[in-house]
């Protein structure tokens, strides 16, 4: 793409953050040479009054016909389950729910269209701080752990299964889980694209041995928690170990899922300031 060409965006998936994306490219598109391809939600009314009637894709498989360069899922892992082959056989992909790469049969077919099609699977940040560090040192094998808590209000999680019962009960401060992000992302899809995020970036380690820790907090309504640990290579001289901790205090409205400090991630993940898989 020669400089100055515009970058065509589809959105699939219009809930907060698809919303914020359209926002954003309606007002900032031009100035960095990017414009709406389509809008796609599985419940098609909700785009009515907002998006273009011209803009609005109804049905997903005719998402070629609207020649986009970057197809960005902002919808449910089930999308990029469904889909995520054949829209990287047209376009670069950017997967806002990472949690379907825990599925190693999933990450691997993508995987292999990328490099088969010449598009790029993008994964963004989100809320994970770092991550472009993280990554650095997987490269260069100084990386040896990475442990991540979240902790949100129990009505701040979309959760299944035993995880979905337990955190009914919940009255004080509650560790819901702790072990491998790759057993937590089928229960908790909508909630870990963090850990999942961070489980590509250190990608020595991966989805079994990067530690994801759920922490269920009534005390905390509106704020979504992000502690990471990270741990390298121990200096043969001194003895010592490199650590690295942060804890990343991202403002939520009482009950969402996800944290207002993620939208403008989203965006710059956009720009160009992502994770490649």
């Amino acid at each position: 793409m020669s400089m100055g060409e515009m970058r065509r965006i589809g959105i699939v998936g219009f809930g907060h953050v698809g919303l914020y994306l359209v926002q954003q490219i309606r007002e900032e598109g031009e100035k960095f040479n990017l414009e709406l391809a389509f809008v796609w939600n599985r419940t098609v009314e909700k785009l009515e009054g907002i998006i273009e009637p011209h803009l609005q894709l109804h049905r997903l498989l005719e998402f070629e016909s609207r020649k986009a360069d970057l197809i960005v899922e902002v919808a449910h892992p089930d999308i990029t389950r469904d889909y995520g082959e054949l829209f990287l056989s047209a376009a670069n992909l950017m997967i806002g729910s990472p949690t379907v790469l825990s599925d190693p049969e999933i990450e691997q077919k993508l995987r292999e269209i990328a490099k088969t099609s010449g598009h790029t699977l993008y994964v963004p940040s989100g809320a994970l701080w770092g991550g472009e560090d993280i990554q650095r040192m997987a490269d260069r094998g100084t990386l040896k752990g990475l442990r991540i808590t979240m902790t949100k209000h129990p009505d701040s999680f979309q959760l299944q299964g035993d995880l979905a019962q337990k955190n009914q009960t919940v009255q004080d401060r509650t560790i819901l889980y702790e072990g491998p992000v790759r057993d937590l992302c089928p229960m908790a899809p909508n909630n870990v694209n963090t850990m999942a995020a961070a489980c590509m970036a250190a990608h020595t380690l991966g989805f079994d041995r990067v530690i994801g820790v759920l922490v269920a907090d009534p005390s905390i309504p509106d704020w979504h928690l992000v502690d990471i640990e990270v741990t390298g290579t121990r200096n043969k001289e001194t003895g010592q170990v490199f650590s690295v901790t942060t804890k990343r205090c991202n403002p939520a409205k009482a009950g969402h899922v996800t944290g207002s400090a993620t939208f403008s991630s989203f965006w710059s993940s956009l720009l160009g300031k992502h994770l490649s898989a």
